[in-house]
């Protein structure tokens, strides 16, 4: 597969991937915020941080205000990283594999392209926020229903793979650093009613709340939430879980091509080093400290995975 396809499909469905965890984060923050309602901007600045775009909305605005805050993740497209500009970022990938992908996939994101492009013509309104969420969400799952059901197991697959659990894994150790580090008021909240409210938030965000239930019951206990979503094997969108997957997918790229990458050993060396550790280790030697450095690994894993099969990015 040329490099430029291979790289379209990669960026299609992490432009995609990326759409839905926009939408996860934004609600994670309208919830919390919901919570410490006389400290709202205090939210909308730490999600604005955790999804890298502080500094050019600062330059837009003076205040963090939910309205302005929301619009400009949302629609504003002089943010490149607004849902609007990442879906229609996400579309023209699309086009541009149109030969690699199924029918299905291209008009799934199409119209997903259409169907926001539409919802956005006018700012969202705060009561309105929760539904038009919902809708992103759908959206990215047609999509992915459409890849898992129309697109024969080939290497464009396993390259459209690795781009939704790379950026299916950052937007995990995203949410979790949101919670524990920068919307945590302080260490005495730690363990409070408050404190377990936020982190039923951040299961809600990431649609885990019924499956930890059933697996630990009606208490929500940090260090087990913290488990649960970092070195659970069967929960989507743990880290543990992505990096099997990621695993996966370079494995049967390195079966199809005969050769074995710098990218393929950078993911067996993640799992070693993060993966393996007991939950208890990661929160002695700070959970804060850990996601930064898991971030950074994953990140550098994404370029390596670029310059190995070389990729031109549209």
């Amino acid at each position: 597969m040329l490099g430029k396809t291979a790289g379209g499909l990669f960026w299609m469905s992490r432009y995609l991937e990326r759409s839905e965890n926009s939408a996860r984060l934004i609600d994670a923050g309208f919830r919390i915020a919901l919570t410490r309602s006389k400290s709202a901007a205090d939210e909308w600045e730490s999600v604005l941080t955790t999804v890298g775009a502080r500094t050019a909305y600062c330059e837009k605005y003076d205040d963090f205000s939910s309205t302005q805050v929301i619009d400009f993740l949302l629609r504003d497209t002089s943010n490149p990283g607004s849902v609007l500009s990442i879906t229609k970022l996400a579309r023209d990938n699309a086009r541009l594999v149109r030969t690699a992908i199924t029918r299905e996939v291209w008009e799934a994101t199409n119209e997903s392209w259409m169907t926001l492009k539409d919802l956005f013509r006018r700012k969202v309104r705060e009561q309105d926020l929760p539904d038009v969420l919902n809708t992103i969400r759908q959206q990215s799952a047609l999509v992915r229903g459409a890849v898992m059901g129309t697109m024969i197991r080939n290497d464009g697959f396993n390259f459209s793979r690795l781009g939704t659990f790379i950026e299916r894994a950052d937007n995990t150790a995203r949410i979790l650093d949101v919670k524990y580090y920068l919307l945590l008021p302080t260490i005495a909240n730690v363990g409070s009613s408050l404190d377990n409210v936020q982190w039923e938030t951040i299961l809600r965000s990431v649609s885990a709340q019924r499956s930890y239930r059933w697996l630990n019951g009606p208490d929500t206990n940090p260090v087990q939430v913290a488990e649960y979503l970092i070195i659970n094997r069967q929960m989507p969108r743990a880290l543990a879980f992505c990096y099997n997957k990621i695993d996966d997918n370079l494995g049967h790229l390195e079966g199809n091509y005969g050769e074995r990458t710098t990218a393929s050993q950078m993911a067996d060396d993640i799992c070693e080093e993060y993966m393996s550790q007991p939950i208890e280790t990661i929160f002695d030697n700070g959970l804060h400290e850990y996601l930064l450095e898991f971030l950074a690994a994953n990140n550098r894993l994404a370029m390596q995975i670029e310059q190995d099969y070389r990729f031109q990015q549209s």
